[in-house]
């Protein structure tokens, strides 16, 4: 095994994504700490013209307000398209009418998920801090948030349980675990036995 392989195998997972830790408001890395606001998205699709120019607008001012803003827009849903086509792969293959039905109306089934799922975005915005001092850190982060509802967006800013389910989703699209852990198995650890 070459050097550098030994050398990624012995890294945690956090290590290989460039994550030093994950804080109870932020994504702390070497190249600064990532703070993220989650934005509740507006369905554009039943606004008019001038609205979705508005829209288009206020992001503008949130975007210029503040120089150090990043954005990423995450597709929270799952893909069942390796089981579509297992389904149809064995449909052709399979003799019993019966079981080829079943199959059938297993493919319809994640159709359906697949279309309930369609508008499961998030958006956030990050802000990355670099220098600021522990005690401007709040304040700071505060306006940045106050401006963003100010332009008419519906905002939080992601708690450490967010940050964890956003990793989760960005890195292996799993969108259906409740509760991450901190270490794998974390939930079965008993206290004082």
């Amino acid at each position: 095994m070459s050097r550098k392989k030994k050398d990624k195998s012995a890294q945690s997972t956090r290590q290989l994504m460039g994550i030093d830790s994950v804080k109870d408001y932020c994504i702390a890395t070497r190249m600064g700490d990532l703070v993220f606001f989650i934005i509740k998205p507006t369905n554009i699709s039943v606004l008019p013209d001038s609205s979705i120019s508005a829209r288009i607008y206020a992001l503008l001012n949130v975007v210029k307000g503040q120089a150090e803003i990043e954005m990423l827009a995450l597709n929270s849903k799952e893909s069942f398209e390796r089981n579509k086509t297992f389904y149809q792969e064995r449909q052709t293959c399979e003799e019993l009418p019966a079981i080829r039905r079943l199959l059938e109306q297993d493919s319809t089934h994640l159709d359906r998920i697949q279309v309930l799922m369609a508008s499961s975005r998030e958006f956030y915005i990050i802000i990355r801090l670099r220098k600021e001092k522990d005690t401007d850190v709040f304040p700071y982060l505060s306006r940045i948030e106050q401006s963003i509802n100010d332009n008419g967006f519906t905002t939080r800013r992601a708690a450490e349980q967010d940050l964890k389910r956003m990793l989760g989703v960005y890195f292996e699209q799993n969108v259906t675990t409740e509760q991450y852990e901190d270490y794998d198995g974390d939930r079965w650890v008993i206290v004082g036995e």
